[in-house]
């Protein structure tokens, strides 16, 4: 079994996470510059067996695509063209800035590190990878 990395997918910076190679945990993994993203994951499944990728899919609070996901459906077109055997799937990542700054109130980080953007976007990538995760064993129960 691979590892599954997720992408928070933002204009100047992107957030990562990834599975445990049981793809029972997620953890943050980076927080890299977009205009480096495709570079840097394909030095990354150089060295790590990757299973898929998870993208969240940018919308706005009523279903509607945000301005981002028209980037977000070039970066995938050019990963599905370069690496088929590698799927991506797309995963609402709806609110998830909002629980992470939460998670970053409830951890008792201060103010200065709640600030950190490239933080945020990190552990919005992990909160998305552990919903996608919670999907799929809801999806095997049921």
């Amino acid at each position: 079994m691979g590892r599954i990395i997720a992408i928070d997918y933002g204009q100047r910076r992107t957030g990562l996470a990834v599975t445990d190679p049981g793809q029972i945990i997620a953890t943050g993994l980076a927080t890299v510059e977009t205009s480096v993203l495709f570079s840097w994951l394909e030095k990354y499944i150089a060295t790590e067996s990757v299973e898929a990728l998870v993208v969240g899919e940018p919308t706005q609070t009523n279903g509607a695509p945000s301005e981002n996901m028209q980037r977000v459906k070039v970066f995938a077109d050019k990963w599905k063209q370069k690496y088929p055997d590698i799927p991506i799937h797309f995963y609402d990542e709806r609110f998830t800035s909002v629980l992470a700054h939460r998670a970053m109130l409830d951890g008792g980080l201060r103010q200065k590190a709640r600030r950190d953007k490239a933080l945020v976007d990190r552990i919005s990538a992990t909160i998305l990878l552990e919903d996608f995760l919670n999907s799929r064993k809801n999806l095997h129960r049921g």
